[in-house]
């Protein structure tokens, strides 16, 4: 290959992932060159994939251990201080699993459109290249079938009516001789036919190919991050059955994103193989199709390389040019001079003059589609697109794979850790001694049951009102602390003071929904049947 050539230069991460090991199945080394039909080049691009599989086992045995440990290494309670320090850890991996998974998405979706980038602009390159060589096929094919049949059928034609005259039937000779000319001549360039189906084959495939990878890779960034969210959300609300749910869904997501990494290096060791050395592939796989000089002529279309179609530009064109002008001349002649005579022939060297002039505008087209600068501008842009844009955004997906590996192989190590706090908050609120004199319920059920079982209601004072004589109201059973000095003490111990917890009759306290003005109205009322009734009202 020319070393002066400047119009593409490999991106210097081509060459670093060409410099991978290319090891096959049987852990042979391989040369590093891009041959995807052969068995050991495949295999040592299926070597990297096993690369990636390795790494998830590792992972997942990790995590195994981790989890067994964590399971079956029961430790002893630990200090206020331990747990405040083993909840902040949680937290913040948490934290860090969600910044880092955020991040992983981002990279996926950009690595995502450049690659789709890269893949579109291939199969546009593609796509032109094939609409010039089939330009160049349909114009050689039309004027050669022009030339053979119907310039042909006329002369025919026109040999029956000029029989008579030996000198137009020498002119129509003379016209056929140049007609084979021109056939030769066109005769002369290579068949592209071979070369325009390849083309269009190959860019349909890898359309096909890439809407598919596209919309998969979509459909796994957008799982990834609902999956983030919603584990986020279970350890914030402290929910077991979406701590569970995520964690099953995080070992599958992490499974994937290996397995996504594994694909993703392998596709770009093997396409930075062909971007090192592109040309020397192609030459290698049209060098039964078409000749190596016009191959090489078009990949990298230089003033100063040789032109193939030197010849054919300069004398078999000229030659094409010069026929159709002599031929011209012929056909005015014939009809200035031949149709007075021969009226019937008008119409057939009409039909030769138009043909005659549809080959020339045939011969500028040509001429046009057979320079090296549309077909090479192609190819450029192909190369850019693939080795730039798409090796760049398949490395962007293999960066999001490992953020995202890192990301749930965190959160697998958290959400356990936070299953294991939420039981034991659990347990030890489960297990409150009912006998504590500080337990909210436990005062509320003694509460209630001395007044049951020590003192009538209200209702039964109020009831008997006209014979007063005749109340003998129990014991005091319950301590007649003021209520200001109950609060106080409940204050002091660590609970809040509220009204629920407090006795309601003897203790000058409202029920806990009376408001301070109902309560004010309540204490009034109190302290009138207080002095209405005397201190047998007390209990």
């Amino acid at each position: 290959m020319s070393s002066a050539r400047v119009d593409y230069i490999a991106p210097w991460w081509t060459y670093w992932l060409h410099q991978f090991p290319h090891v096959n199945l049987r852990f042979q080394p391989l040369d590093h060159t891009f041959k995807p039909q052969e068995e050991n080049y495949q295999q040592s691009l299926i070597f990297l994939g096993c690369v990636a599989a390795a790494g998830l086992g590792v992972n997942l045995l990790g995590l195994a251990i981790y989890l067994s440990c964590l399971c079956c290494c029961r430790k002893d309670e630990e200090e206020e201080e331990s747990k405040k320090s083993n909840s902040c850890c949680v937290t913040w991996a948490a934290v860090a699993a969600g910044l880092i998974c955020c991040v992983a998405v981002g990279v996926g979706f950009y690595g995502n459109s450049e690659t789709n980038d890269g893949v579109y602009q291939l199969t546009y390159s593609l796509y032109n290249a094939n609409h010039t060589l089939a330009g160049v096929d349909s114009l050689v094919t039309g004027t050669m079938g022009g030339m053979q049949s119907g310039l042909n059928e006329h002369l025919s034609r026109l040999g029956e009516i000029f029989a008579a005259r030996g000198d137009f039937v020498q002119t129509l000779q003379f016209m056929q001789q140049m007609s084979d000319n021109i056939i030769k001549q066109l005769l002369g360039l290579p068949d592209w036919e071979k070369a325009k189906v390849d083309l269009a084959a190959i860019a349909d495939q890898t359309a096909y190919v890439e809407y598919y990878r596209w919309l998969t890779y979509l459909l796994i960034l957008i799982l990834d991050l609902i999956i983030c969210l919603a584990a986020c959300l279970g350890l914030a609300k402290q929910s077991r059955w979406l701590l569970t749910t995520m964690m099953v869904f995080g070992v599958l997501t992490l499974i994937l994103s290996w397995a996504s990494l594994g694909a993703d290096m392998a596709t770009a060791v093997g396409t930075s193989d062909f971007c090192v050395a592109p040309d020397k592939f192609l030459m290698n796989q049209t060098k039964d199709v078409i000749s190596s000089d016009i191959v090489h002529y078009y990949l990298y279309c230089s003033q100063t390389l040789p032109n193939p179609f030197q010849q054919f530009v300069l004398q078999s064109l000229t030659v094409f040019q010069r026929s159709l002008t002599t031929m011209q001349i012929q056909i005015q002649g014939l009809l200035q001079f031949a149709v007075p005579l021969f009226p019937t022939a008008e119409r057939d060297l009409l039909s030769i003059q138009h043909l005659l002039n549809n080959s020339e505008a045939s011969l500028h087209q040509l001429t046009a589609l057979l320079d090296c600068r549309g077909l090479n501008k192609d190819y450029l842009d192909a190369l850019i697109g693939v080795c730039y844009d798409g090796v760049e955004g398949l490395l962007y997906l293999c960066l999001f794979s490992l953020l995202a590996a890192c990301a749930f192989s965190v959160m697998l190590c958290a959400i356990p850790r936070a299953w294991r706090q939420i039981a034991n908050r659990d347990r030890d609120y489960d297990d409150i001694d009912d006998g504590d004199p500080f337990n909210p319920q436990s005062r509320r059920i003694t509460s209630h049951h001395s007044h049951q079982g020590n003192m009538h209601s209200f209702c039964s004072y109020s009831s008997s009102m006209g014979s007063q004589t005749s109340l003998h109201p129990p014991t005091q059973a319950v301590s007649n602390a003021p209520l200001s000095e109950y609060m106080n003490q409940s204050a002091l111990f660590g609970g809040n003071p509220r009204y629920e917890n407090v006795p309601l009759i003897g203790r000058g306290s409202p029920p806990p929904s009376y408001s301070p003005t109902m309560r004010a109205t309540y204490l009034s009322m109190t302290e009138d049947q207080n002095r209405h009734f005397g201190e047998d009202f007390r209990a």
